[in-house]
C-alpha cells in the first residue's frame, strides 16, 4: 500500500486515481496520521461480501430466542 501526504494526493488526484484502478490501494495522512483510504470499488465489494458470509454464518448457528406469537401482519398495524 503507498502512502501519501494530503497535499501530494491533492496534487496528484488523476495520477492516484489511475493507479487505484489498477488494484493500488493508497493511504492519505495528514500532519503524520491517517485520514483517509482509497481503495478500488471490487476491493469494498469482496470485503462487504465476506463480512455478509461471516454474520449470515454467525446467525445460523445460532438458536432462536424470544416469544414468536405475532403474525408479520401484524407488525404492520
Amino acid at each position: 500500500m503507498r502512502t501519501v501526504r494530503a497535499g501530494e494526493a491533492n496534487r496528484y488526484f488523476s495520477s492516484i486515481l489511475r493507479q487505484v484502478a489498477q488494484g493500488e490501494e493508497v493511504l492519505v495522512t495528514a500532519r503524520g496520521k491517517a485520514v483517509a483510504k482509497i481503495v478500488p470499488v471490487a476491493k469494498i465489494s469482496q470485503d462487504r461480501e465476506a463480512a455478509r458470509n461471516v454474520l449470515l454464518a454467525r446467525l445460523g448457528g445460532q438458536s432462536v430466542s424470544g416469544n414468536r406469537a405475532w403474525k408479520r401482519s401484524e407488525l404492520y398495524d
